[in-house]
């Protein structure tokens, strides 16, 4: 039978999601590692007997199996050639919570920080913390036994690990929990793969020397976070092996074992108080490396809940990022290194009590130079800097990347200035500069080499201070992997760490658990080699892509989109803060994230394929659901700007393809609505947008735009006041705000003579409709002219302000893609500012009288525009509704409203449209008062808050237009 017809009857027999195309395949052949394999299928199982359908096909026909929940793994854990098992979309659920005895069982989908939300009203929540809290799943941090910032205090995933609920290899579902005496001996006689791995345990580990061995050779115990092979050591201190060891639990050799063993369908879980609310955090600053380490053991003998550290490197990376510059405000002269140092208490007194012991140990038994005590939201502000550091060091122009294999070390607290010493050295040797980020207080040091992997001297250079630090950390009884697990990229050093004795001791618990070797085979035992399956093929001959955008400052768009390491930012759900990714939201499908399209786009644009490369099936359906709402750009650490990278598709796809009417109409809306407007009463007839809509594919559910104008200028005429002596600036009267807001435009004129400012209008169109649907060579030419336009004016002192965001944000975004003078974009973006922006900083700099407006008591809810979150800020549209001195104002956590200019107007994409703003910004609307102002300053927005709500949203300008006493 051929393997496809197989995997076809496979498919037919699972009730979860089975893919074998090409799209699926690309997108799940990376991690977040350097490691590519496409795989065979993947596969959303729907429940447990999907799972054994899936292994007892495996069996028979040598297929490998790699369970998968979110994807982040840094060591090529979840990527394989053979079937990708996803568990996030369907095993979501909490299966059982008792507060009481403060345990909860989850399935292994369950997202670690939506668990602690969902159990916090009980004083508990689940303390191992990693970095990608928003979005790794409980399956994958046991599968890697995760630990994070806050393992000092909560220690590491496997001590949390009650219960492991798990389909064998045989298909037999099981719990591997505590046994007493008598349940293991009722194991021991069963007739099955779990009476094999008990036998196999019982026998092996009774062996005083096999235990000696282990101890030996095995990190020093002081190393809490340490995942070098199977958790043997842990497994040897246990009941019957050790008297007084606590009672036999497999579930502790499940965590850490990287779904090589079995596939979890449940785990319970140990739970803690929340800590307590009072808090301070110190950030010691040292003028050495050597100094820091030094002051570590001191230190730790303080009941401290973190201690991190951060270099100078790493602290450099924040100066010249506009959105880091204000967490840096702690930061006193120019430190080597900074200790951030958090400890909590129940009460002030006794935090006062422990900060002032910290303080002496500080000034009397450390070099560090200065202590400044953070508190209240200061402590987040620090946390976000060392981690925004980090994320703005891994984004690099260029071929070579920080490259993660040997950012996972732990060793003794005692021995890490020594070892760090040591690790200079080597890194120098190899011409590497060697960058501290480490969670000091676990001895754990992450540092990335910069190399290039796209050439053979990189990945010579790859293996070889691999293997040199994995000498470095056998000398000090270190963990090669201290959280981030062994995978493909460390698993070939386990032998030299631990001696080919125990090594292989690892491969017969393999083989006792999986005879057939097919669950996620060559991870931690016959392991594949470390410089095999990368993701880019080495000495490639690099192709060559011409775009009609200009993407030079990636490089060109490959190198764009290979900026994307898969780290899964954009995995977390609207549950979350942020936009990041709307249609992810709310389909759950790994297809709609940013990854899997810049994954996607990658495979397609490096085939060998002649002519159009964007002429790509995959590609139209990856990018069908993307909003381009730009939050990628602000929220991935990567900033994969998808929405330009979807606009050069289309423009590209077009050429091969063409484009439909309804693309047209959309694209060419700002001349058509210009027309319209001669004859308004014709177009807003609802019969004939009823005709229009069902001509074009436009969802019968909505209700168009009304097409309407006004004239400015006789507005302004008529307004001023010739016994005032007005400022001038530019106002930006885009296609939106001249046809379909033309009474935001007049509210805007007002609103600016009432602040002493007089218009110079700028009418013309952004682009922005064109750009949208791909028509780049139109948008060129609106830019270019627009651009002309204001150099024409001969105002260069004035801002340019818009009303509309998508359109003015331009300026600083898709028209230094497109304009044909990039010198004269360049200049212009530094001018252009949306209307909040101009009335915040106007405000700021003491230039608005509030007098101005009325003392009326009214509660304005604003939702922002994408673009805006992307591209400028919300604050300044909080200080511009706030001037009037009895508006109350809150900011809607919404993310996207979900109509996107045209998405949500199009036939095939209401549905998704509409459950995008389901998720938080429709509830927000009707929860509020009647008398509650709702403010949005997008069209699009404005029109999809009606569409869902029924309610009517002001533009922020039209509010304080109203607000005006006269």
């Amino acid at each position: 039978m051929s393997e496809n017809l197989s995997l076809n009857r496979l498919k037919d027999s699972v009730k979860g999601e089975f893919y074998t195309d090409e799209l699926h395949r690309m997108i799940y052949a990376t991690d977040a590692s350097v490691y590519r394999a496409l795989p065979h299928a993947v596969v959303y199982p729907k429940d447990t007997a999907d799972l054994q359908k899936l292994i007892a096909y495996a069996n028979h026909h040598n297929m490998a199996l790699t369970p998968r929940s979110a994807g982040t793994s840094l060591a090529g854990q979840c990527v394989s050639d053979g079937i990708i098992v996803d568990m996030s979309r369907h095993f979501t659920k909490i299966l059982d919570f008792r507060p009481d005895e403060m345990t909860v069982k989850v399935e292994p989908g369950v997202i670690r920080d939506e668990l602690n939300s969902d159990i916090a009203a009980q004083g508990l929540f689940f303390g191992p913390n990693t970095s990608t809290s928003n979005r790794c799943m409980l399956g994958g941090m046991t599968a890697n036994n995760s630990s994070g910032s806050t393992s000092i205090k909560y220690g590491v995933t496997r001590d949390k690990v009650l219960e492991v609920d798990m389909v064998l290899s045989d298909g037999k579902e099981v719990v591997f929990r505590e046994l007493s005496a008598e349940e293991l001996d009722t194991k021991l006689k069963l007739d099955d793969r779990e009476g094999e791995i008990y036998r196999f345990v019982i026998d092996t580990f009774s062996s005083k020397e096999t235990r000696k061995n282990i101890k030996k050779a095995y990190p020093k115990p002081d190393i809490h976070r340490r995942n070098t092979g199977y958790a043997v050591d842990v497994l040897s201190e246990m009941h019957p092996f050790k008297p007084d060891g606590s009672p036999l639990n497999l579930a502790k050799v499940i965590a850490g074992s990287e779904g090589t063993l079995g596939i979890m369908t449940a785990i319970t879980l140990q739970l803690d108080l929340l800590p307590p609310t009072e808090k301070y955090m110190i950030a010691a600053h040292f003028n050495s490396i050597e100094e820091t380490c030094n002051a570590v053991v001191p230190l730790m003998k303080h009941n401290l809940y973190a201690c991190e550290m951060m270099d100078k490197v790493i602290l450099d990376c924040t100066k010249n990022n506009k959105s880091q510059l204000a967490n840096r405000f702690f930061i006193k002269e120019d430190p080597a290194a900074i200790l951030l140092l958090e400890i909590c208490d129940t009460d002030k007194k006794g935090l006062n009590d422990q900060l002032k012991a910290l303080l002496q140990t500080l000034e009397t038994v450390t070099s560090s130079y200065a202590n400044p005590v953070l508190e209240g939201e200061d402590i987040e502000k620090a946390f976000e800097l060392r981690k925004a550091g980090l994320g703005l060091l891994g984004n690099m122009i260029g071929d070579a990347k920080a490259v993660a294999c040997i950012e996972d070390t732990a060793v003794s607290i005692e021995d890490l200035s020594p070892y760090i010493k040591e690790f200079e050295q080597l890194m120098e040797a190899h011409g590497q500069k060697a960058v501290y980020y480490a969670h000091a207080g676990a001895g754990e040091l992450h540092l990335r080499p910069i190399l290039n992997l796209k050439e053979q001297s990189g990945v010579k250079e790859f293996r070889e201070i691999t293997t040199a630090v994995a000498r470095l950390v056998k000398k000090y009884g270190g963990a090669m992997s201290g959280e981030h697990g062994e995978g493909r990229v460390r698993s070939e050093f386990i032998s030299m760490l631990i001696g080919e004795q125990n090594y292989r001791l690892l491969e017969k618990l393999k083989y006792a658990f999986d005879p057939n070797n097919i669950f996620n085979p060559g991870k931690i035992v016959a392991p594949v080699a470390m410089d095999e399956s990368l993701r880019y093929e080495v000495n490639r001959e690099e192709p060559e892509i011409k775009t009609f955008m200009d993407f030079s400052d990636d490089q060109g768009i490959l190198r764009a989109v290979e900026k994307c390491n898969g780290s899964g930012d954009c995995r977390k759900t609207e549950r979350s803060n942020g936009t990041m990714c709307p249609s992810y939201h709310a389909t759950k499908h790994e297809k709609d994230t940013t990854r899997a399209r810049a994954n996607a786009l990658r495979e397609v644009l490096t085939m060998p394929k002649n002519g159009n490369k964007f002429n790509s099936k995959e590609l139209k359906q990856v990018l069908d659901l993307c909003l381009s709402c730009k939050a990628c750009g602000s929220e991935c650490p990567s900033n994969i700007d998808m929405a330009s990278y979807k606009a050069e598709f289309l423009y590209q796809y077009q050429q091969a393809n063409g484009s439909s009417l309804r693309d047209k109409l959309f694209a060419y809306n700002g001349k058509l609505n210009k027309l319209a407007a001669l004859l308004p009463a014709g177009v807003n007839n609802r019969l004939i947008q009823k005709i229009i809509s069902r001509t074009v594919g436009i969802a019968p559910q909505r209700k168009l735009p009304k097409i309407g104008s006004t004239n400015l200028e006789k507005l302004l005429e008529r307004s001023l006041d010739p016994n005032k002596n007005y400022r001038k600036v530019i106002l930006y009267v885009d296609e939106f705000s001249e046809y379909l807001d033309a009474s935001i435009a007049e509210d805007a004129v007002c609103l600016l003579l009432a602040l002493g400012y007089e218009p110079v209008f700028l009418k013309g169109e952004s682009g922005r409709t064109y750009i949208s649907k791909g028509f780049l060579a139109e948008a060129r030419t609106c830019i270019d002219t627009l651009l002309k336009k204001v150099q024409e004016m001969d105002m260069p002192d004035s801002p340019v302000i818009g009303i509309e965001p998508s359109a003015i944000l331009g300026f600083r975004d898709d028209f230094l893609k497109l304009a044909s003078d990039k010198s004269l974009a360049k200049s212009l973006a530094k001018r252009a500012q949306t209307f909040e922006e101009f009335t915040a900083a106007l405000f700021e700099a003491g230039g608005i009288d509030t007098s101005l407006f009325s003392p009326e008591k009214r509660t304005i809810r604003y939702h922002a525009h994408c673009h805006q979150k992307a591209l400028s800020d919300i604050k300044s549209t909080f200080t511009m509704l706030s001037l009037p001195q009895n508006y109350t104002v809150t900011m809607i956590n919404s993310g996207c409203c979900g109509m996107a200019g045209s998405f949500g107007y199009e036939k095939e994409h209401y549905d998704i449209s509409m459950a995008i703003g389901e998720q938080r910004l429709f509830p927000a609307v009707r929860k509020s008062e009647k008398d509650v102002i709702i403010a949005a300053n997008g069209n699009s927005c404005r029109h999809q808050i009606s569409d869902g709500t029924g309610r009517t949203a002001l533009h922020p300008i039209t509010v304080l237009r109203n607000a005006l006493r006269s």
